[in-house]
């Protein structure tokens, strides 16, 4: 069945409690709509018993609770969503969109670069440990007949180009005045001593200044200050830093590929 698309299922959980998946969340903007936890229950097709314990279980998962309900059996007793409840179903709701638009973004990588959508996988899911995040705004998309490259500005002087498929320009909407963060592996960033370094192939250049090196046995971190409160990271081996001679204060620009740079919405 390789025709069918890829999907993927949103749940919350805290430690120690029950997973809240995207089937409860109906069931509250059913409560929301209908008054009554009973209503709610026929409409989403769960007994009463199940639908009570639901409620329970999403009020036991936040401070505050979600539903405020009167006693009254299978056939009576009103039931509200309270503000809270709201909040939750339409944070949840925009969770499930964007969780959508990375898994589409995904499949279609998948289809034309394996190599990239695994990358994208790894940036959209390892976050936390993806030291390059750039808040970005689409200057122009130039389409092509399978790749599509994206333009994007990030700060005065500095501005960058990601390549991907046309269809995952499709699916985020991407276009002029779009928000997107840009995600680049520390390991895809190539460094230069000083200013622009000439003629070379990686169209991404961003010169700054190093505000930070640290040193391991083979690898070394180098955190270069962009101005405007943007920095990028890179992680070269040990023995080019110190044959580039970069130390904090010293310039240095960062290089690397367009296809290198994973776009994601904010």
């Amino acid at each position: 069945m390789t025709d069918q698309p890829l999907t993927a299922a949103l749940s919350l959980q805290r430690a120690g409690a029950p997973r809240v998946g995207s089937e409860r969340i109906r069931l509250l903007e059913a409560i929301a709509r209908t008054g009554t936890i009973a209503a709610a229950a026929r409409e989403v097709g769960l007994s009463y018993k199940t639908a009570w314990d639901a409620v329970g279980t999403l009020n036991n998962l936040f401070e505050r609770p979600l539903v405020e309900a009167a006693p009254g059996g299978r056939t009576g007793g009103n039931a509200r969503v309270t503000e809270t409840g709201r909040a939750v179903i339409e944070g949840f709701d925009h969770l499930e969109g964007a969780l959508s638009k990375a898994l589409s973004a995904f499949e279609g990588n998948l289809a034309s670069a394996p190599e990239q959508a695994l990358t994208t996988l790894w940036s959209l899911t390892m976050r936390t440990s993806n030291r390059n995040t750039l808040r970005c705004t689409v200057t122009r998309v130039t389409p092509g007949a399978v790749n599509a490259e994206v333009e994007l500005a990030l700060t005065d002087g500095h501005a960058l180009t990601a390549v991907i498929t046309e269809r995952s320009v499709s699916d985020m909407g991407l276009a002029p005045g779009v928000q997107v963060f840009a995600l680049i592996k520390a390991s895809f960033v190539m460094l230069a001593a000083g200013g622009d370094p000439g003629r070379i192939s990686a169209c991404n250049r961003l010169t700054g200044i190093v505000a930070a090196r640290t040193d391991g046995p083979v690898n070394t971190e180098i955190i270069l200050d962009l101005g405007n409160c943007k920095s990028i990271t890179a992680v070269i081996t040990h023995t080019s830093a110190d044959a580039l001679g970069l130390a904090p204060g010293q310039p240095a620009t960062a290089l690397f590929k367009a296809s290198h740079v994973i776009l994601a919405m904010p």
